[in-house]
């Protein structure tokens, strides 16, 4: 028999892996507790069903796919119904966490006797017709979770510590996210400082790889800004060992702070970075 997946919460990413599974002949099931109408509009749409926490912890995998900041508080609040459950279904962290959250959570699903998976996802979310974002799977159970991959989704098991996807996920978005915090943070004070269309022009000089990702980038990320917040947070206590390196990242979090404030605002500065990338559009 196919396995039942659920999928928490169908937000932009959650909702795209669920229909993935859903296009590959999975039921998936989901928690629409206390959600907006847009966001049950979208588990509609991705062919989720709505299910409570006992429904959901009857499942054969439970994937959390959510901003980091409510990671930790989703396994404690599923805890009980997992303990109650005799499906024990292997729960897979799929949030943007530093390994000492991974170890948060997977203390918290423990008592439960429910296999805990920890993974991280790089990528978009998966569109019609492409491979989707690839899923780091890590710990002793990550080649149960494995098992998926014959439902549409990219699973690649690493070896090492449990938390080494979560890791690999850090790493990965302290590079591309990290950049993309500094080259804003830039472009914005080059406006500020009358020398936004010289740097334009040396950018696409001497820089025209690096100006691309960053209008491609940048162009996207205003609005997932909010997110990025306590992602950064996550990075900075990933790297906390080195001071240093804390301290950037806290900078970063604190830069997609204003950021994300800026767009449910006046929108200054989105209107800023907008005014940069188009310059030599009708060129």
């Amino acid at each position: 028999m196919n396995p039942v997946v659920a999928v928490i919460a169908p937000g932009m990413m959650g909702a795209a892996v669920g229909k993935r599974l859903v296009d590959h002949g999975l039921k998936v099931l989901t928690s629409l507790k206390g959600r907006s109408a847009e966001t049950s509009a979208r588990a509609k749409t991705a062919g989720m069903v709505s299910a409570s926490d006992e429904e959901i912890a009857a499942t054969d995998f439970i994937l959390s796919i959510l901003p980091p900041g409510d990671a930790v508080a989703l396994a404690q609040r599923f805890a009980p119904a997992l303990t109650a459950s005799n499906s024990k279904p292997v729960v897979v962290d799929c949030n943007a966490v530093s390994p000492p959250t991974v170890e948060r959570i997977a203390a918290a699903i423990a008592p439960t006797g429910s296999p805990f998976v920890d993974a991280g996802i790089i990528g978009a979310p998966p569109k019609p017709g492409d491979a989707g974002p690839r899923f780091y799977a890590s710990g002793p159970e990550a080649p149960r979770f494995a098992k998926l991959k014959d439902f549409g989704l990219d699973i690649r098991v690493l070896g090492g510590p449990m938390s080494a996807a979560s890791a690999m996920k850090m790493s990965y978005a302290g590079i591309t996210k990290g950049t993309q915090a500094l080259g804003a943070a830039m472009l914005l004070a080059a406006t500020r400082g009358g020398s936004a269309d010289a740097l334009f022009a040396e950018l696409q000089g001497s820089q025209p790889q690096m100006l691309a990702w960053l209008k491609r980038n940048l162009a996207l990320m205003p609005p997932k800004a909010y997110r990025w917040v306590a992602e950064m947070h996550e990075i900075a206590d990933f790297v906390g060992e080195d001071p240093a390196a804390h301290e950037l990242y806290l900078g970063a979090a604190h830069f997609y702070e204003q950021i994300a404030q800026d767009f449910d605002g006046e929108k200054r500065q989105v209107s800023a970075l907008e005014a940069f990338m188009s310059k030599g559009a009708s060129s």
